[in-house]
């Protein structure tokens, strides 16, 4: 188990894929044929739910599917995992957030995190977004992780577990380029003059993004490349004079 830091999360939150139930719920929707065979079948892309969910302001039922244009949000000690065409989603307890339509029903455009923290992997693609009220960024085909900190004044936390992402907050921008977890802060209000800085991996584990990955038939970086890297926060920030330099993460 690689275990990341926790900060306001519980232990049973980051280990909900050593559930039995969503391991049988994965193995499932794999053997129906993932999306595609959903999609054909008029089935639910819903993989899990567990506890209570609303979309649109109404309980999600069994059956039920997760439309682009809808907003979800999640009660205490529920989540919600499902799947929109290439791109595989956990959305954590006491979430809320809106999945806006792209170019195809099933493409996602935009993913708007309003409460709350999820957990996704998007497959190449073209242009996509995540906001929250401090940060932005650009997804070009990658899993991260982003969640908003409620004791932080709004604080958002966003960790480019691996691929390229166009990051801006304030006046900040940079791309980042991780094969391993490289992690922002968008601040509330700049700090040292910055609105983006660097962050640690916080509050989400490499098993996570490995299962969200093989729902929509795809492997993470570090299961590609046979290695992982070091998740220190490093990369963002440090090099060249004090300028920002969106540098790789290091590898092992």
């Amino acid at each position: 188990m690689t275990q990341h830091h926790l900060q306001g999360r519980t232990e049973s939150e980051v280990l909900w894929f050593q559930r039995r139930s969503f391991l049988q719920s994965a193995a499932a929707w794999t053997a129906m044929g993932g999306f595609g065979a959903a999609q054909a079948q008029s089935r639910s892309n819903v993989v899990e739910l567990v506890g209570d969910a609303t979309v649109n302001g109404g309980r999600l039922v069994n059956g039920q599917s997760v439309q682009t244009g809808d907003q979800i949000a999640t009660g205490p000690g529920s989540s919600l995992i499902f799947v929109l065409g290439n791109s595989s989603f956990h959305v954590r307890q006491n979430s809320m957030m809106t999945v806006e339509r792209g170019n195809t029903l099933s493409a996602v455009s935009l993913l708007r995190l309003v409460t709350g923290a999820v957990i996704s992997v998007w497959g190449k693609g073209t242009s996509r977004q995540i906001i929250t009220p401090t940060l932005t960024a650009g997804i070009r085909g990658t899993g991260v992780y982003t969640e908003i900190f409620a004791n932080q004044e709004g604080r958002s936390y966003f960790c480019n577990c691996y691929g390229t992402v166009d990051m801006s907050s304030g006046r900040d921008k940079t791309t980042s380029r991780s094969d391993y977890h490289q992690a922002f802060w968008g601040e509330v209000t700049p700090k040292n003059g910055r609105s983006l800085t660097p962050a640690k991996a916080i509050n989400h584990t490499d098993e996570e993004l490995e299962f969200l990955a093989q729902l929509v038939n795809q492997r993470t970086a570090w299961q590609v490349l046979g290695k992982k890297g070091v998740k220190d926060g490093r990369g963002y920030m440090e090099e060249k004079d004090g300028q920002r330099h969106p540098a790789e993460m290091p590898m092992l």
